[in-house]
């Protein structure tokens, strides 16, 4: 008689965050919908019942994995929201906001590819006005109709940017300063000028 492998138990510190990096990376790869708990349990080598004493549903996962992101948004706009003039917020805004592209590739790659998750996203708070904000703050300094499509192109293209599977060849500081150059070219900014 052979008896199947009992799964270690797992300590909680540091479990969640395991769960939550398991789960975006199966999200990813077999999409929100065809991932269930238990594929999430499998892929840390626990049991059903150790993803359940942290999260009850897949829908509480997500809003676990996407929360962090939403939170740096809001660091990154209270940031650039305290900085005294125009051209200085849109520039805070921009450098924050492609830090945060980068960051988050994995989880923008998500939102943008699989249909499934933003039904599950609508109680997320305020997600809307945090991408308004940062567009409004990308674009401030700038007047009329340009004010409008350079600060939405600014903002879209540079989260595309960053999640396009072409360019995962390139290190994140060489795409850093890529999308820096076109997002201040985009805006009409002028390179900083280093200390």
């Amino acid at each position: 008689m052979t008896s199947t492998p009992s799964r270690a138990p797992v300590p909680t510190e540091g479990t969640r965050a395991r769960l939550l990096d398991a789960a975006l990376d199966l999200f990813t790869h077999c999409g929100f919908a065809g991932t269930s708990l238990q594929m999430i349990a499998d892929q840390l080598s626990v049991t059903k019942a150790a993803v359940y004493h942290h999260f009850k549903t897949r829908d509480e996962i997500l809003a676990a994995v996407v929360r962090p992101a939403l939170d740096d948004v809001r660091e990154v706009i209270e940031a650039a929201s305290a900085q005294r003039t125009a051209t200085a917020r849109a520039e805070r805004m921009l450098t924050g906001w492609v830090d945060l592209a980068l960051k988050h590739r994995a989880l923008i790659t998500l939102l943008q590819t699989d249909p499934a998750v933003k039904p599950h996203l609508k109680d997320e708070q305020n997600a809307a006005i945090l991408l308004e904000q940062p567009r409004e703050l990308l674009a401030s300094h700038l007047t009329g109709p340009t004010r409008q499509v350079n600060g939405q192109v600014a903002l879209l293209g540079i989260v595309m940017a960053a999640s396009t599977p072409e360019l995962r060849e390139l290190d994140d500081e060489t795409l850093r300063e890529l999308l820096l150059d076109v997002g201040r070219k985009i805006l009409g900014l002028r390179r900083p000028r280093t200390a």
